[in-house]
């Protein structure tokens, strides 16, 4: 009964991780979990209050596909002024998470084996994303500082190339790609005509942009 493209994808290692960590901790072992990136503490007050209200006014029927435009007018203007970043609405695009955006994203731009280069190490949604979208993965080895070389990248290109996805700060290892280092990737990969996903402003997606008290 379960498709063919369910079947080519793997559980999620970090809920299983999770999970176990839950029973040992019950069992009574302390134990840090560094798995899924969940926040120490609860939703905030302020948080749960404007949720209650907007309930009580019966905001709760759908909304247009890419946000409320009161949220997306607010959203402009934290961008403007906490980021010096001027968009206009219609570039503006309210989703469930930075999950649910690059899934979109990877099911807007894949056709059946299309490649993307994946440099290693890397967040392990994007692999099962790109082939539940039908592309296919491409291991991009990095050096022992982690950065990403040009020739490692020209030696993963082929011709079924069609994205390459930089994370940075990189999930897990941290490791941020210099401004530089960009520039010179963005223009070798123009020439080569690939499209590419990145996270830095223009497709980008922010976990935890600030934690403040």
């Amino acid at each position: 009964m379960i498709s063919d493209r369910v079947k080519g994808i793997s559980p999620s290692a970090t809920l299983s991780l999770n999970a176990k960590v839950k029973e040992m901790q019950k069992a009574g072992k302390d134990i840090v979990l560094f798995g899924a990136g969940q926040p120490d503490f609860s939703t905030p007050e302020n948080i749960k209050k404007a949720a209650l209200r907007a309930m009580k006014e019966n905001l709760t029927g759908y909304t247009a596909v890419g946000g409320i435009p009161e949220l997306k007018k607010a959203i402009k203007e934290k961008f403007k002024r906490d980021n010096g970043l001027d968009y206009g609405l219609n570039e503006i695009l309210v989703s469930n998470g930075g999950k649910h955006s690059i899934y979109n994203i990877f099911m807007a731009l894949l056709n059946k084996g299309d490649e993307v280069m994946l440099p290693l190490p890397y967040w392990l949604s994007y692999e099962e994303q790109i082939k539940l979208a039908g592309g296919k993965p491409v291991f991009v080895e990095t050096d022992e500082e982690l950065k990403i070389k040009s020739e490692l990248i020209e030696e993963a290109l082929s011709e079924n190339t069609k994205i390459l996805l930089l994370n940075s700060p990189n999930n897990p290892s941290g490791k941020v790609i210099e401004e530089k280092e960009l520039k010179e990737r963005n223009e070798k990969l123009r020439r080569e005509r690939i499209e590419w996903l990145k996270q830095f402003p223009g497709l980008k997606k922010e976990i935890i942009e600030s934690i403040s008290n």
